[in-house]
């Protein structure tokens, strides 16, 4: 603040009741409200529908796996019509002949196969776990950014409440010979920075507003 503002400002500060010198961020926070936050961004946000995918599609992985055991054996038939006199095999000579066989090679391979599959299905899930914990702290960290700019918004606003206050009292003073111009233009000043500074502070708030609510897909205002 420049040094013709010192005077003004110590007045200001001066001004301001005890109680909003006590600005905290803690009496704001809401624990349970977060928590409602960060559960409605992992049933709503894309990502972490699309590592859910992965996991879903890994353990149809390991249940297509296991079953694929059955492929080992195979069983097959010949059939030998009645009306034909001539038997498929002389040493079968029945209408029906049933064989069963085993694939050695296969048997040696399934356990490996089996194995790749918990393998993938256990990556995506700590994929998912880790997109997870990650997506949580983001939450957390957008949800206390916007609290933070709704503080410091209403320490702004009531830091411009007493600007103007102070200048309505300069502004009568000024009016009746008990003020200086200069003191009266500087009070000006301040009120227009103060002013300034408020709009950006709202900004700010709706800006922290919209980015929390990219992770939630939906308006804070519909979530209660």
């Amino acid at each position: 603040m420049p040094i013709k503002y010192a005077a003004l400002g110590l007045l200001l500060l001066c001004s301001v009741p005890s109680a909003r010198a006590q600005e905290s961020l803690s009496k704001d926070v809401d624990y349970a409200y977060l928590d409602k936050l960060i559960a409605i961004c992992k049933a709503n946000y894309p990502k972490i529908k699309m590592y859910q995918a992965h996991v879903d599609a890994a353990e149809t992985g390991v249940r297509k796996a296991k079953l694929s055991y059955f492929d080992i054996f195979n069983f097959s038939y010949l059939y030998n019509p009645k009306n034909n006199g001539t038997p498929v095999s002389a040493s079968f000579p029945f209408t029906y002949q049933f064989g069963f066989f085993v694939n050695i090679g296969a048997i040696l391979q399934k356990p490996a196969l089996v194995k790749q599959a918990r393998s993938e299905l256990a990556s995506a899930e700590y994929d998912k776990q880790s997109f997870d914990l990650n997506m949580e702290a983001e939450v957390k960290k957008r949800y206390f950014t916007y609290i933070q700019k709704k503080a410091v918004y209403r320490v702004r606003s009531n830091a411009a409440l007493d600007v103007e206050s102070m200048l309505d009292h300069v502004k009568k003073r000024f009016e009746t010979g008990q003020e200086t111009l200069e003191k009266y233009n500087q009070v000006l000043i301040m009120q227009t920075d103060h002013a300034q500074n408020l709009l950006n502070s709202e900004s700010e708030v709706l800006v922290a507003k919209s980015s929390l609510e990219e992770l939630l897909g939906q308006k804070l205002e519909d979530i209660k």
